[in-house]
């Protein structure tokens, strides 16, 4: 789940009746939730092809780039269009191979630092760098991480990127606040005294949600309000981070214990498709990333009117009007994040004058009509060439 979905559902569904589409997909890992429901909503029955996992895996890859070029074969795309690091790779290769007139990629965050090791990242962007010289165009979702794609990690020219921000329905996030509001702190019990604080997800290494647990212990241990906090989704890292909030000495349940009326400091909920209700029962939600693309849940918190405290990294910044709508500070800079955390939890009138600005700043720059036309341009415009 998350902003490649969202970008491919909507451009899938609104993009007719100019383009006829297929969307094709991998099968998820058995640590994620499932995006199918986004589909759902929008009447998308995808292509799944079971071999494309995130992980490398020479066989079943080589199963994958045939099943997609059997489908190029059959479906005589003019345009293949591709998103994340493993679609993209397999998908731009079957697409090459079949010379598919115009072949795309978006660069919906990148692997080039805080994932791996040197020489793992080191080969995936020589594999980048060659997949973009094939490439027609390469598809950036902000002007941060374009310059970084071309300046930084080479991966091609400045000239040969396109910069088309994402694009979501926000519509329910800026409806029926109260009303879901009330919901989530009945549903959790939070008081009305209580100030909810949540970071939204997948739980796993990039995220950083150990930082998340420090600066909530910090914050726990100095303010003299009441504070509850939520980790809202699921992944790999779960289990670590409930051995980490042992070791920190954290007082946590799970969304079963919730459900039976216990409370704690910390809850895991696990993952949760009602988000716009999630976001109008918190009071703050944090982002402790150690590299991002373009990052939903801060989208969908501002749109929500809902404060962030987030890192600065990758595309944050183009999305979050420091200052305006939230407060950014280094990931390296802990005792900063700690204090800015610290003031928001303690001064209610900062956080109000925080959330007045974010369906501003996000509501048409990121809705999924935008996205649709710029992309039909796009689309237009390289195919007349």
């Amino acid at each position: 789940m998350g902003g490649p979905t969202f970008n491919v559902a909507y451009l899938t569904r609104y993009l007719a009746p100019e383009f006829e589409t297929m969307l094709v997909g991998g099968e998820k890992d058995d640590d994620e939730a499932s995006s199918g429901h986004i589909l759902d909503e929008l009447g998308i029955t995808p292509v799944i092809i079971p071999e494309m996992k995130r992980e490398l895996s020479p066989g079943l890859d080589l199963n994958a780039y045939r099943k997609v070029k059997q489908l190029i074969r059959d479906f005589k795309p003019d345009i293949v269009h591709t998103h994340a690091s493993k679609a993209g790779a397999i998908g731009r290769q079957a697409a090459f191979d079949m010379k598919v007139p115009v072949v795309l990629h978006t660069f919906h965050g990148h692997v080039f630092h805080s994932y791996f090791g040197k020489v793992k990242t080191e080969f995936y962007r020589q594999v980048e760098r060659s997949l973009a010289k094939r490439s027609t165009r390469i598809i950036a979702i902000s002007e941060l991480q374009k310059q970084e794609l071309s300046a930084i990690h080479r991966i091609c020219g400045p000239e040969k990127i396109e910069v088309v921000p994402l694009g979501f329905d926000l519509t329910k996030f800026h409806e029926g606040q109260e009303a879901k509001r009330a919901a989530f702190r009945k549903e959790f019990n939070v008081l009305a005294d209580e100030v909810a604080i949540g970071i939204v997800g997948r739980l796993v290494p990039i995220k950083d949600h150990r930082l998340f647990l420090r600066l909530l212990k910090h914050a726990a241990e100095r303010t003299s309000q009441k504070l509850r906090f939520f980790i809202i989704g699921d992944g790999e890292e779960r289990t670590n981070l409930e051995s980490y909030c042992r070791a920190l000495d954290i007082p946590f349940i799970d969304h079963l214990a919730a459900q039976r009326g216990e409370k704690a400091l910390l809850t895991f909920t696990s993952w949760r498709t009602d988000v716009d209700v999630i976001y109008a029962g918190l009071d703050l939600v944090v982002l402790t990333s150690m590299n991002e693309g373009t990052p939903v849940s801060l989208i969908e918190a501002q749109a929500s009117g809902t404060p962030v405290l987030s890192t600065d990294v990758g595309g944050v910044a183009n999305v979050v009007r420091n200052g305006m709508t939230g407060l950014l500070a280094a990931h390296y800079d802990e005792p900063k994040l700690a204090e800015l955390l610290l003031s928001l939890t303690d001064n209610a009138a900062l956080r109000s004058r925080l959330s007045v600005n974010g369906w501003a700043q996000v509501g048409e720059a990121y809705h999924y009509t935008r996205l649709v036309k710029d992309m039909a341009e796009l689309y237009q415009r390289l195919l007349q060439h």
